[in-house]
């Protein structure tokens, strides 16, 4: 991939992962969920575009250089995988579905019939497990079974269902050698790098700015309301290089953006805080400088900055 594609890709990677989206629209609120999907998908195309033209010498004599390496054989058509890959992320998305402030209109419609749209892919992904990855179809056929006998002793609890999928499904990848149990064992792996990080960040912002529920924490409120509270050009340019030089852990943002948002931080910043945070850290400049090079990651690092700033002024005034 040419630069442009590679730091869009870079920063839209941990900015915008569905997990987080999830997430942040839970617990912040629909609106700033939203706002961070489109705040974090136009920076990772302006970002790349800009840097693409900034380096654009560099990357023409790269480029013709790539010409001389053949491309690697390809074992699945694009399609297919995007087909997986998008039916889990509707999965993902509709079964954390959240019940809406109102009981009317589209979102809490949609949160009404969330089980009967996670359940038309579910359909579509055992299309995919038979397929598209080529599965066992007697451990196909004998898991979705026992799904639906689930779900016909507890029709009114659609978890369990649910729960006997993720079971028998964990139960043919492991019984599966080769990229099914790889892709089993690297999702525990994920799991366990993961989930104790969240709790911690959790445990860490809860002890640190309180919540909204229990009040404020040993930080007074004053003193983040005092740094970025409000919708200033240095609230959120401190937010932004505050998120761009501390380590956020993946999803640990969220809490801790829940802790400052009840002591006083302005939405703005908020928003800024989510777009830099993730994406950028010591640790993670320390990485990209080793592989693309000190004046690019200082590029990098300014864009994201400016960009964070810029979508916390706007967002905080509308």
């Amino acid at each position: 991939a040419g630069l442009g594609p590679a730091i869009a890709f870079l920063y839209s990677g941990p900015a915008i992962n569905i997990l987080a989206i999830i997430l942040t629209a839970r617990i912040l609120g629909f609106e700033l969920g939203l706002a961070r999907i489109i705040g974090a998908v136009v920076f990772a195309i302006v970002i790349g575009l800009l840097m693409a033209f900034i380096f654009r010498k560099e990357e023409k004599e790269r480029a013709e250089e790539a010409m001389n390496f053949p491309s690697p054989p390809e074992t699945r058509p694009m399609w297919q995988t995007s087909f997986h890959f998008f039916v889990l992320v509707f999965i993902l998305i509709f079964a954390n579905w959240g019940r809406p402030d109102v009981d009317e209109g589209v979102w809490f419609w949609l949160w009404s019939n969330k089980w009967t749209i996670t359940a038309i892919f579910g359909v579509l992904f055992i299309a995919s497990l038979l397929f598209i990855l080529k599965l066992n179809r007697w451990y196909v056929t004998l898991a979705t079974a026992a799904v639906i006998v689930a779900w016909l002793l507890v029709p009114g609890n659609p978890l369990v269902p649910f729960v006997v999928a993720f079971i028998g499904l964990s139960i043919i990848t492991v019984a599966t050698p080769g990229e099914p149990r790889e892709w089993l064992w690297s999702t525990w792996g994920f799991t366990k790098q993961i989930v104790p990080l969240l709790f911690a960040g959790v445990l860490v912002a809860g002890f640190l700015l309180g919540s909204p529920e229990s009040g404020e924490g040993i930080i007074p409120n004053e003193w983040v309301a005092t740094l970025v509270g409000g919708n200033s050009v240095f609230a959120n340019l401190f937010a932004s290089v505050f998120g761009a030089f501390m380590y956020f852990a993946t999803l640990t943002e969220v809490p801790i953006i829940q802790g400052l948002l009840a002591s006083g931080m302005g939405k703005g910043p908020a928003l800024a805080l989510l777009l830099a945070g993730p994406a950028l850290s010591l640790p993670n400049m320390l990485v990209i400088h080793s592989v693309i090079g000190t004046k690019k990651t200082v590029v990098f690092i300014t864009l994201v900055v400016i960009m964070a700033t810029i979508s916390g002024l706007i967002y905080g005034a509308i």
